[in-house]
């Protein structure tokens, strides 16, 4: 980097913890098959609850998560996400959630996602990031409208948990 441009640099990212979510994936993931497209997956959301400084609630049955996965390499496999849900906060207001995001599971770990008598992998042997934006026409929340978040995640016994980072 030259002197001429030093004072462009861009500020730093920074965040803070919004919330943690819990999906709950009540039916199972629901394999649609490999098209040309890549191998298709739904994961029903049954529910869940969401728990944070500002916000707390539960996530309404409903919602789900269109994932896409393919090859990355010969050890390990990539995953997008398209995932939509509904919110519902203590005090009754609602927020709609969607979110996109990356995995990056190596063969061995995703092999005991499959076996429900092994016990959760390890997370830090796997990467799952999401970016997730929300929608409400609640008062109260209304700052969510403007919040764009980033998540770490983890597979669970229940489906998935997302720790959530306001990026300010």
């Amino acid at each position: 980097m030259n002197e001429e441009n030093s004072h462009d640099m861009p500020a730093a990212l920074a965040t803070r913890h919004l919330c943690t979510v819990e999906f709950e994936v009540g039916g199972g993931i629901v394999g649609i098959g490999a098209s040309p497209f890549g191998d298709q997956r739904l994961g029903y959301i049954s529910g869940g609850r969401f728990f944070g400084p500002r916000i707390n609630g539960i996530v309404l049955p409903g919602g789900g998560n269109w994932s896409r996965a393919g090859r990355l390499g010969d050890a390990a496999s990539v995953g997008t996400f398209d995932a939509r849900a509904v919110w519902q906060t203590d005090d009754g207001e609602l927020i709609y959630l969607s979110y996109t995001g990356r995995n990056i599971i190596p063969d061995d770990v995703r092999a005991t996602f499959v076996d429900p008598a092994v016990p959760d992998a390890d997370p830090s042997r796997y990467y799952l990031r999401i970016a997730p934006v929300f929608e409400t026409a609640s008062a109260k929340y209304g700052w969510l409208n403007g919040v764009l978040a980033v998540g770490v995640g983890e597979r669970t016994d229940f489906g998935v948990r997302h720790v959530i980072h306001e990026v300010l």
